[in-house]
């Protein structure tokens, strides 16, 4: 059996839509919370705002759709375990790129190789969309393991592209 078909047996990912199911929304609002709760916990990551992922998730989808983007939920047997945006980026930055947004995944769904699967069906919409490019930012020593499957997939560095307040920020792009 490949790989990938054992991988859909060990998790689903789904796009979050405006027609999804409260229980869905909610718990994609929960992922996005925990992802900012480890954030704000992170003695390595200064300059977060909080209360801007809060309105992110209060508004889940269209916080992301009304941004020329979209979220995933993925799922482990049925329970809610990782979560992803994107958005447009400024056509100042690019005319024709996406950021990544807000990997999560839960401690239940980790070792599952989630976080790729996330990254990588941001990736494939984005191709799908003629998209030329993926831009995000991550802060290496606070997300160690985000940033080197970032660099595994090939992100490169890049200048910054947004005015982030959060330090240590580290900016990365992979060109499609």
């Amino acid at each position: 059996m490949a790989a990938n078909e054992e991988e859909k047996r060990l998790f689903e990912i789904e796009e979050l839509t405006i027609d999804a199911s409260p229980r869905e929304i909610a718990e994609a609002r929960e992922l996005l919370l925990e992802y900012g709760q480890f954030i704000v916990a992170n003695d390595g990551v200064a300059g977060f705002c909080y209360a801007s992922l809060e309105n992110e998730a209060a508004r889940l989808p269209l916080s992301y759709n009304e941004q020329g983007g979209g979220c995933c939920v993925a799922t482990v047997k049925g329970s809610a375990a990782g979560f992803v945006a994107w958005r447009a980026v400024p056509a100042s930055v690019s005319p024709d790129a996406w950021e990544l947004k807000r990997l999560w995944v839960r401690p239940t769904g980790r070792g599952l190789g989630l976080g790729r699967a996330l990254t990588q069906a941001v990736l494939d919409r984005a191709v799908a969309a003629g998209r030329q490019a993926v831009y995000l930012d991550t802060v290496p020593a606070a997300m160690t393991a985000a940033h080197r499957l970032y660099v595994e997939l090939g992100f490169i560095p890049c200048a910054a592209y947004n005015d982030n307040p959060v330090g240590n920020i580290a900016y990365l792009v992979k060109h499609l």
